[in-house]
């Protein structure tokens, strides 16, 4: 396998970007499925099914080699948050999460060539939101990112932060290191030439050491932090 077999069924730029952070060279696509957030689930199977039914559509549409999908939400008090409706609906999304804790929660779905159903995880990160006043949530919604994200906020324009044990970049919708080792495991086909560990970078970009990532990539950990 070669790193343009890898598709990312995703139009995302902040996930097109990070996907290079594995010394990958993807494909990407944007995939249309429709994202029922009221289905009588749990947030992690929840998020699994919309990512694997963004995989399964990549597929159908003809998608060859190793697709990569994701979709995250945000739980808050018990209540999920996909991308907000318009401006209304992410400022109220913003002033509930203002200054709390909340979950975010990434579905990873990796499906391989010969495979008929996508391998699945969630990645779940505690995430705690900055105190935002009137202005600052006003100054964000003017910049017109707040409609395509999950709970209205990028976590890289600072408006929340994570401890240095949880996943910042599953955050901002690919957890790099649970994505290494999914891929680097072989269980999704031959493990793609050019496959770094993305530790070094991100830690590099955040200006941080990350606890949660070597264990994550060396597969000492057994379940998602």
């Amino acid at each position: 396998m070669v790193g343009s077999d890898i598709l990312l069924a995703s139009a995302s730029p902040r996930r097109r970007r990070l996907i290079g952070w594995l010394g990958l060279d993807a494909r990407s696509t944007a995939t249309d499925t429709h994202e029922d957030l009221t289905r009588d689930l749990a947030p992690g199977a929840l998020a699994t099914a919309l990512a694997a039914d963004k995989a399964v559509v990549a597929r159908s549409a003809g998608a060859v080699g190793t697709i990569l999908a994701f979709d995250t939400i945000v739980v808050h008090d018990g209540s999920v948050l996909g991308k907000p409706s318009d401006k209304a609906d992410a400022r109220r999304m913003l002033e509930g999460l203002s200054g709390g804790v909340h979950q975010v929660v990434t579905g990873v779905a990796v499906l391989g060539p010969t495979m008929q159903r996508p391998r699945t995880l969630p990645v779940i990160t505690q995430v705690r939101m900055r105190e935002l006043d009137a202005a600052a949530i006003s100054d964000w919604l003017s910049s017109g990112e707040a409609l395509g994200c999950a709970g209205a906020y990028n976590i890289e324009h600072h408006l929340a932060s994570v401890d240095d044990d949880e996943c910042f970049q599953n955050v901002a919708g690919l957890p790099l290191c649970h994505v290494y080792r999914e891929l680097a495991s072989g269980s999704a086909g031959p493990v793609p030439a050019g496959l770094t560990r993305p530790v070094a970078a991100c830690d590099a970009a955040l200006g941080r050491t990350c606890l949660l990532g070597p264990r994550v990539c060396d597969g000492s950990l057994a379940s998602e932090g």
